[in-house]
């Protein structure tokens, strides 16, 4: 037996190994499973194999295979995180998927990887010529849509909102991807990067989403992107309402997916709702302790930061509440006050006005009884005059008084 054949033959071994490995893995619990798709996917990349199996779903807590291929790939772009290692997992992806899982897994291998390697950008140099490089190739355009995915991931991690229009929009990949452009997980990236964008509009933004949220079933990782693009977002009215109807949408349609609770508390926690934004955030990492994600710890530590935040906005809106009702006790006793001071200055001007009046009759009276010559009847009409129109002035002062500060008070 010749050399090539005998390794041939080693590599059919190996992989009828990890055929088997990985079908008794099946039914397993998320831990054992990740385990062994992991110390497969370690050793197909240490013998330099890419795996020979068939994925046939993009599910993290059932399929072994689907896990191994994931762990396998993301070994391979952590040694190369470039446009090359795309395309080799694209072409992996073309020939080993099921056409039903192909688009899900596409986007999970794309976007994820592309979010773990954000720091590895490449140059639009070195897009142009992976672009150059796919020319006249089989599935040219399905390759190209990968890279294209796994390099707007990288810019949709770093928030670079105008590069990333820029490469899904006038990049010689977009052109290369030809009508892939139009695929509901690109125009959610492009709703994503026209929300956070301070060049494009927000009416654009929500037109793109709009298409992309109609997509037929509405994938997964489709939503996804489109709550992240209405989280991350520019201020604009209605921002929360909006983020949170469609959370709420993603959560009905999957009660058990981690990030879409995420969505909704983040929602929640823009609505200033934060005891419902700490109650789905709850529950967001307790799917994620369960979940066979990739970037489990990444997206922990995610979380816990959202959680602190809410908790923070949540301790400062308590006490935002406690000083307003303080300064309402304020203000009413600020209110009860001036109300009693008015009164006294009221009742002041009332006694000075009694208290004038009654000295001038006295004053009055007595040069009428000590001086003169008229008679007694004659001065007691005279005191009798004097007194009526001293109460007379008395009372005009009194009433007036009344009338004027009744009518402020009624206004």
């Amino acid at each position: 037996m010749n050399t090539s054949a005998a390794q041939a033959q080693r590599h059919e071994q190996l992989h009828e190994q990890v055929r088997a490995r990985l079908a008794a893995a099946v039914g397993s619990d998320t831990a054992d499973l990740g385990r062994v798709a992991g110390e497969v996917a370690h050793l197909l990349h240490e013998s330099g194999q890419e795996p020979d199996f068939e994925v046939r779903s993009a599910d993290f807590a059932t399929d072994p295979f689907f896990v191994c291929a994931d762990r396998y790939w993301r070994q391979c772009f952590a040694d190369s995180p470039s446009s090359a290692t795309a395309v080799a997992c694209a072409r992996w992806i073309v020939a080993h998927t099921t056409a039903g899982c192909r688009s899900a897994v596409r986007a999970q291998w794309a976007l994820g990887n592309g979010f773990i390697n954000r720091s590895h950008l490449e140059t639009r140099e070195q897009l142009d010529e992976a672009a150059r490089d796919l020319t006249g190739t089989p599935e040219a355009a399905e390759l190209a849509l990968t890279v294209l995915l796994y390099n707007a991931g990288k810019l949709r991690a770093n928030f670079a909102f105008d590069d990333l229009n820029a490469v899904l929009t006038a990049s010689a990949l977009a052109t290369a991807a030809g009508p892939h452009r139009n695929e509901a997980i690109v125009l959610a990236l492009r709703s994503f990067a026209a929300f956070g964008s301070r060049t494009l509009t927000t009416e654009h933004a929500r037109d793109l989403l709009d298409r992309a949220w109609a997509a037929p079933d509405r994938p997964g990782h489709v939503m996804d992107v489109c709550l992240n693009g209405l989280a991350v977002s520019v201020p604009f009215d209605g921002q929360g309402e909006l983020l949170r109807r469609l959370a709420q949408e993603a959560v009905d349609a999957a009660p058990g997916n981690h990030m879409f609770r995420f969505r909704l508390a983040t929602a929640h926690h823009l609505c200033a709702d934060h005891d419902e934004a700490l109650v789905h955030l709850d529950a967001a990492l307790a799917l994620l302790a369960r979940s066979g994600a990739f970037s489990r710890e990444l997206l922990l530590e995610q979380y816990l930061v959202k959680r602190d935040a809410i908790q923070e906005a949540r301790l400062r809106a308590a006490r935002e509440a406690e000083h307003e009702a303080r300064w309402q006790r304020q203000d009413a006793a600020n209110v009860d006050l001036e109300r009693a001071m008015h009164r006294s200055s009221i009742r002041a001007v009332e006694l000075v006005a009694v208290f004038t009046s009654a000295i001038a009759f006295a004053v009055g009276s007595l040069q009428v009884t000590l001086s003169g010559t008229l008679k007694l009847r004659e001065r007691l009409w005279l005191l009798t005059a004097l007194g009526a129109g001293l109460a007379a002035f008395a009372l005009l002062i009194v009433g007036g008084t009344w009338l004027i500060t009744r009518s402020r008070s009624r206004r």
